[in-house]
């Protein structure tokens, strides 16, 4: 489930019959009035929307469901990375899987302050003494195992929002994913993980941007712009009202003028009651463009300010619901000065037409996510209760997630 600042998604999947991957079976959406900024701000709407996605999903796939893996975004979510270093105590110092346990939870003890909690911890490489960019350490020999981690935080307010709009819709939270790496998921592929790529989802409230590289998180943020403020723009500029500057962004919007043929026109609603006018379409598209090179630029500054610029050397994905509008790949083309491409849902099955869209990215990457967490959490049962136990598994699974 995407709970999204324009927008609630629900995506229902199940394995498909051979076994290779998944069939998205029902999808639902909903408008969304209850979040700001990719955080709610009122449960009651944010809840009567998730109603509304989920029983269109569900009458959709013609199954009932009682459990969701829900994405979560804001201002509020940090990244940082960090590093963790322990003693293998294994038999002949051979590497563990409690050992993996120990060097990635020693990695993620943060001084952090009480109003935040760890939502992710995400493996990148590990040391084995002197041996570098160990990917699996498991059955090596050595004396120190040292982990490089990516830890992904967040306001313990913002989350439990989410989480307790989800349980009064009726709902169980099975997890809760970052939503940049669930679009991840869905739109990338395997070789632009190991040689490094930048995914930029422009939601409507936020734009989410998470860098990969050697098939590992390196970094992520939340910006507070999106489409909405594109729309704000195009609402002022144009003396039109929100409702019909949205759709004015979304059938003539172009983020680069110079796509735009000079003859084409618009018919602009005014407000007040007053008779539309007729504007080139080119007015609409000055409008749009710097807010669009505003927001690629603030995400090219946080990659240099991360240190970063040169890391994606694949490119850029664009994805999220205004990646849509023409001009997005070539304008940001033009501020990254690195290939881009406009990412959809790929390699899913059943109704992957209905979802070839940039705007159910994060939502079919959030199915990805479950049907792989759903076996290691049926394994983590049947482990048994022992604390060390609970530990192997989640920290197997994180390896697994990133490898």
């Amino acid at each position: 489930m995407d709970v999204g600042t324009t927008k609630i998604c629900a995506v229902i999947a199940r394995p498909s019959p051979d076994g290779g991957g998944l069939d998205v079976v029902g999808v639902g959406t909903a408008p969304s009035r209850g979040l700001r900024r990719g955080v709610v701000v009122n449960i009651d709407s944010t809840v009567e929307a998730i109603k509304v996605a989920v029983a269109e999903a569900e009458q959709m796939a013609g199954a009932e469901v009682g459990g969701v893996y829900a994405g979560v975004a804001g201002g509020h979510i940090k990244g940082t990375n960090s590093r963790g270093v322990v003693a293998v105590s294994g038999k002949d110092r051979e590497v563990g899987e409690a050992d993996v346990a120990r060097v990635v939870e020693a990695a993620r003890a943060l001084n952090l302050p009480l109003d935040r909690e760890v939502i992710h911890v995400l493996p990148q490489s590990f040391s084995v003494d002197d041996g570098d960019g160990v990917r699996e350490p498991v059955g090596m020999s050595g004396v120190r195992l040292e982990v490089e981690v990516h830890i992904v935080t967040g306001a313990v307010t913002a989350v439990q929002n989410v989480i307790r709009s989800v349980n009064r819709a009726g709902l169980t939270v099975h997890d809760i994913v970052l939503e940049p790496l669930a679009s991840a998921e869905a739109v990338l592929y395997e070789d632009e993980r190991e040689l490094g790529v930048l995914v930029v989802d422009i939601g409507g409230g936020t734009t989410d941007m998470a860098l990969f590289r050697n098939s590992a998180i390196w970094h992520t943020a939340i910006l507070p712009l999106g489409g909405d403020h594109i729309t704000n723009d195009i609402a002022i500029g144009l003396r039109t009202p929100m409702a019909d500057a949205e759709d004015l962004k979304k059938r003539y919007g172009c983020a680069l003028t110079a796509l735009v043929p000079a003859e084409e026109t618009v018919d602009v609603p005014s407000v007040g009651g007053r008779k539309p006018r007729q504007l080139s379409r080119q007015v609409l598209s000055e409008i749009v463009q710097p807010r669009a090179e505003e927001l690629f630029t603030l995400v090219a500054r946080e990659l240099a300010r991360a240190g970063l610029q040169d890391t994606p050397t694949a490119g850029v994905v664009v994805t999220g619901g205004t990646s849509i509008m023409e001009g997005m790949p070539e304008l940001a083309e033009a501020v990254f000065d690195l290939p881009v491409r406009r990412g959809a849902p790929r390699a899913v099955g059943g109704l992957a037409d209905v979802v070839r869209s940039p705007i159910y990215s994060t939502a079919v990457g959030l199915a990805i996510h479950g049907a792989r967490a759903r076996p290691r959490a049926e394994a983590h049962a049947a482990a048994g209760s022992s604390l060390l136990g609970r530990l192997v598994h989640r920290v197997t699974g994180l390896v697994n997630d990133i490898f």
